[in-house]
């Protein structure tokens, strides 16, 4: 009896100790935008977008525990309203998207503040260069939508140097200064589908 009674408290503890099941879900590129801003002529902020992209993490609603998390993005579909201007983006003076066609993002590690997730450790990669980078991250919610799909909201944040990733091109300005920011503000505001069960 003593040892029924023992092997079904282990039974119940290890069932309160697992871990929740996290769920796939995969970016919604409808009602997601990955956008950035630089400064340009040092008098104004350019802002510009990626269009093509896809991605996927891993995430259980009830504890927010979130992990691999990763994003590609063609780089190729960069988008800032002037076809000259994405022309001279795309070509080797900048990110070179014949040579580097994607841009890589694979998270390392979620730092967690009050059990939410506050910020994401990544491996980034641009233009052929691999860095180390940490993002913002906001959850916005849950719900399940007229289609019955269950969707999460989440908005990410932060600022890279785009020297660092070997995209140095800039020329000098008569009056002082350069023409473009080092600077770059990247900013993604969006929704991701439930996929299934992460493995």
């Amino acid at each position: 009896m003593n040892i029924q009674k023992t092997a079904t408290t282990l039974l119940i503890s290890t069932f309160l100790a697992a871990p929740a099941w996290a769920e796939k879900f995969t970016i919604d590129p409808a009602h997601t935008t990955i956008t950035f801003k630089v400064q340009h002529m040092m008098i104004a902020k350019v802002k510009g977008r990626f269009d093509k992209f896809e991605g996927t993490f891993d995430f259980d609603e009830k504890s927010q525990k979130l992990d691999n998390v990763a994003v590609k993005i063609q780089a190729a579909s960069i988008n800032t309203n002037q076809s000259d201007r994405d022309k001279h983006l795309k070509s080797p003076d900048f990110l070179d998207v014949a040579k580097f066609p994607t841009i890589d993002f694979k998270s390392t590690k979620t730092d967690y503040e009050n059990s939410k997730p506050e910020k994401v450790q990544a491996k980034l990669t641009i233009h052929g260069v691999t860095k180390e980078v940490a993002v913002d991250v906001d959850y916005n919610g849950a719900v399940t939508d007229p289609q019955g799909k269950r969707r999460v909201g989440f908005a990410i944040e932060t600022k890279l140097n785009r020297k660092d990733f070997g995209l140095v091109w800039n020329k000098a300005m008569e009056t002082g200064g350069v023409l473009v920011g080092d600077t770059v503000e990247v900013e993604i505001q969006g929704e991701a589908l439930l996929a299934g069960k992460a493995k």
